[in-house]
């Protein structure tokens, strides 16, 4: 062997992986900063030449074609992606805070941000939650088609009241509402066929819920009183060091939900909750909810409980599904499409 100890080796090889693999990431990153940096700064230039030269389309076409002339190994300069800079650099007008924060996302992200979020208010949000989660383009788009933005942190709650420390970051771990859109259920859908669709589907729902959550179980077992009892949904967030326990209700919001979330809750405590574990949370799932209602089922309340709303794909009646093609079906003739061009 090439060391005595095994076990040190190993080690060693753990840590010389971890430490190349933050070096080729920081390399990335410097990369992606030079050439956010050139871009916003060729952006600024054409800026003000239309401002102060009214510069127009013809102008940009020309300097396209120019610099691709003198510069035929690079990519980028297109008419369009000229464009694209401009409204970059005319978004982050603070070169230095481009540099330190926008930049830490790759280019095609921001032509997304640009082209679908209006404010650059929304579009730090998003890129703090792209930076916080490493969102591929794919997923920010999805985040952004849902409104993400407009749905963290609005969960109904009792966390300033019952949580000491790091209230704020739990409450912006939940989310009004919840988007359910990968599931198509029939409108006369049972709990149970929710919690088996969620969980069927354990990755996308993993991303609704958001960074942190890693899944324990459904229908996970706590025995007390020599009586057993079964919590829907049984999540444990990383970042929060908390177990999470999820309820799904059909139909609107009900006090007496909150009571039994509470006694879960006060379980989970006593049994599964370790020294460096937090207090767990609970987070109710009704299909509707009334603030005022919610917020008076909360208000005395001991444990942590946060109340939202959730939404799933319009169901496709029984009598119809017969009749729609399948994936298979929609490829296999995307596919003779194809070949018949």
């Amino acid at each position: 062997m090439l060391f005595k100890e095994g076990e040190n080796y190993i080690q060693v090889l753990n840590d010389l992986k971890a430490t190349v693999r933050n070096s080729r990431h920081k390399a990335l990153l410097s990369v992606n900063a030079e050439l956010l940096s050139l871009y916003w700064t060729i952006g600024d230039i054409i800026s003000r030449q239309i401002k102060q030269a009214n510069w127009g389309s013809k102008t940009l076409e020309k300097l396209a074609i120019d610099l691709r002339s003198e510069f035929p190994d690079m990519q980028g300069f297109s008419q369009r992606n000229l464009q694209y800079m401009r409204r970059f650099a005319e978004r982050y007008t603070d070169k230095e805070f481009m540099q330190q924060f926008a930049a830490q996302i790759p280019w095609g992200h921001h032509i997304l941000l640009i082209d679908k979020v209006k404010d650059t208010e929304t579009a730090i949000f998003y890129i703090n939650k792209t930076i916080e989660n490493g969102w591929s383009r794919d997923i920010l788009s999805l985040q952004i088609k849902s409104n993400l933005h407009s749905r963290q942190g609005k969960s109904i709650s009792n966390f300033s009241k019952t949580i000491t420390n790091n209230s704020d970051l739990v409450q912006q771990t939940f989310k009004d509402p919840y988007i359910f859109d990968f599931l198509t259920l029939t409108e006369d859908y049972q709990e149970k066929d929710l919690e088996n669709a969620l969980t069927d589907h354990i990755t996308k729902f993993l991303l609704e819920l958001g960074a942190g959550f890693a899944y324990v179980g459904k229908q996970y077992p706590i025995s007390i009183g020599g009586q057993d009892f079964y919590i829907d949904l049984l999540f444990y967030n990383i970042k929060l060091h908390s177990y999470i326990v999820i309820e799904l209700k059909k139909g609107e919001f009900k006090p007496e939900y909150a009571g039994k979330l509470n006694f879960y809750l006060s379980a989970v405590d006593a049994i599964l909750r370790g020294d460096y574990d937090q207090e767990s949370i609970g987070l109710l799932l009704c299909q509707d909810k009334n603030k005022v209602v919610a917020e008076y089922a909360l208000k005395d309340i001991n444990k942590p409980i946060g109340v939202s709303a959730y939404k799933i794909a319009e169901s496709i009646p029984e009598n119809l599904k017969g009749s729609l093609p399948s994936i298979e079906d929609i490829e296999k003739e995307l596919t003779r499409y194809q070949e018949q061009k």
